[in-house]
């Protein structure tokens, strides 16, 4: 399994604000089908990032397209495979 990193770039906020519940829902069953790892929102307003797990870059596509956020026109999207450092520690 790899990683993929999408960026769902602010296109309009108001359509953003209305269709937020369905993205949530959308989210959190991807989540379930253990196809998103994480999710947030960035706050100085420019979008948010989904980390993604799937097999190629063109099934995560897919599925980024089926973001009610990107079906509507409320963001773009950016998605790029990731490679996930998991062998570090953070110094004190």
């Amino acid at each position: 399994m790899k990683y993929y990193a999408a960026f769902l770039t602010m296109k309009d906020e108001a359509k953003s604000q209305k269709h937020r519940p369905e993205h949530l829902d959308f989210l959190e069953e991807m989540r379930k089908q253990k196809r998103v790892l994480l999710y947030g929102r960035l706050v100085d307003g420019a979008g948010g990032l989904i980390i993604y797990q799937g097999n190629n870059l063109e099934e995560v596509t897919e599925w980024v397209k089926q973001d009610p956020y990107v079906e509507v026109g409320a963001r773009g999207y950016e998605v790029h495979e990731w490679d996930m450092q998991t062998d570090y520690k953070i110094s004190e």
